[in-house]
């Protein structure tokens, strides 16, 4: 808050009225202060904030400059009476010593908050948000004062029609100008990320070409692979992860295809699904496997007609929830959940993102465990505001 000013409730002539919104209030830092309930009118430089009417009249009002904004993020908040809303956050620098006297002089926090009974509308959040990456203070001149009622009213209410388009202008040519430094620069790392993906492609097509030899002469146990397809090889290995991927050209049925899918995707996976605790989402599923296959990509539809064909050691699982895995047949529900109720013993009660964190699986998984261990009667589930808890279920193991 102590980068706030009093300052005169008017416009400079360059610049423009952008949006305004009511019954806002501010936190200094993440604390309530008494500025609530009140009105903000953004400008393509500042920020007024005043009680119902009182900018349009006053003639001192609240006002932070927006050049003293660093960024901006946002966070949503929930209340029982209001349900969710969104607050944005506005990050600041240190004052400058020329500041003019403001509500407070020192503030130990770096950041304030604008929120609302239910928070700020979308359209002045997305225009607070433009208006602070275009950044127009930067490139425009504010030489003299015009009335921020007649702006935040009727736009330009006092100007003639000459400045009006001036000042149009100057504010648009602004805007235009970021907006090309930014495309510039975003052509620029697409580029740059292009030149690595060509080198990249290079050495998969490499990799791809030295793996199906190699893989033929094994089959076909003739011939010998020399040292260096053998180094190359392995060094195209490290690099990238990549085998010899089973493709649809291969097989003259799609049965076929998909059986020998089946057993290469369950030659890959049944390592890293043991690492994980003997399941793994059909969505890490979808990536492992493409990232390994490198250029020759499958399809969803693919992925998941090859999974059903699994028979062992691993198969796919749907949950009732629709959520769908590949298991270790290995794996026993009653095990799974009796492990699962020692975590939430340990930690007294749990939530998803917490056995998430702790077991280093997606929350998928998290929370299918803790619904299959709900469903055999180990844990008992706590609903509120808060979020969706789990705790150990005393009514039906008292004795643990």
């Amino acid at each position: 808050m102590n980068r706030f000013e009093y300052v005169e409730a008017r416009l400079h002539d360059d610049e423009i009225f952008v949006s305004r919104d009511r019954n806002v209030k501010i936190y200094d830092g993440d604390h309530k202060t008494e500025y609530e309930e009140g009105e903000v009118v953004l400008t393509t430089h500042r920020l007024f904030w005043g009680r119902p009417g009182e900018i349009a009249r006053a003639a001192t009002t609240l006002c932070l400059s927006l050049r003293h904004v660093i960024s901006l993020s946002e966070e949503t908040a929930s209340s029982y009476f209001f349900g969710r809303k969104t607050r944005y956050i506005l990050y600041l620098r240190e004052p400058p010593p020329d500041k003019a006297p403001g509500p407070i002089d020192h503030s130990p926090h770096s950041h304030i908050k604008l929120s609302g009974k239910n928070g700020l509308t979308q359209e002045f959040g997305s225009a607070l948000r433009q208006t602070i990456e275009a950044r127009i203070w930067e490139v425009l001149v504010i030489p003299k004062p015009l009335s921020v009622a007649s702006n935040s009213q009727n736009s330009h209410g006092g100007d003639n029609p000459a400045q009006l388009r001036l000042k149009m202008r100057t504010g648009i040519g602004g805007i235009e100008r970021s907006i090309e430094a930014k495309a510039k620069e975003t052509d620029d790392n697409i580029a740059l990320a292009f030149q690595d993906l060509n080198v990249l492609m290079a050495m998969a097509k490499d990799m791809v070409a030295i793996s199906k030899v190699i893989s033929t002469k094994i089959r076909e146990q003739k011939g010998e692979i020399s040292d260096d397809e053998t180094v190359r090889f392995k060094s195209y290995l490290l690099s990238l992860g990549i085998e010899d991927p089973v493709t649809r050209e291969n097989f003259s049925s799609n049965s076929d295809y998909f059986r020998s899918l089946a057993q290469q995707i369950c030659e890959l996976l049944l390592d890293p699904i043991e690492e994980q605790g003997g399941m793994m989402s059909l969505a890490d599923v979808y990536c492992r496997v493409n990232r390994a296959r490198g250029l020759e990509l499958l399809s969803a539809e693919d992925l998941l007609h090859a999974c059903q064909q699994l028979n062992g050691p691993i198969k796919l699982r749907k949950f009732p929830s629709g959520a769908m895995v590949l298991q270790l047949e290995s794996q026993d529900d009653e095990l799974v959940a009796a492990d699962t109720l020692e975590k939430v013993k340990m930690s007294k009660s749990l939530a998803v993102e917490e056995l998430a964190k702790e077991l280093g699986i997606s929350l998928l998984l998290a929370k299918e465990r803790l619904l299959a261990a709900e469903r055999l009667g180990k844990v008992c589930r706590d609903e509120s505001i808060e979020g969706l808890r789990f705790y150990p279920n005393l009514l039906l193991h008292r004795d643990s």
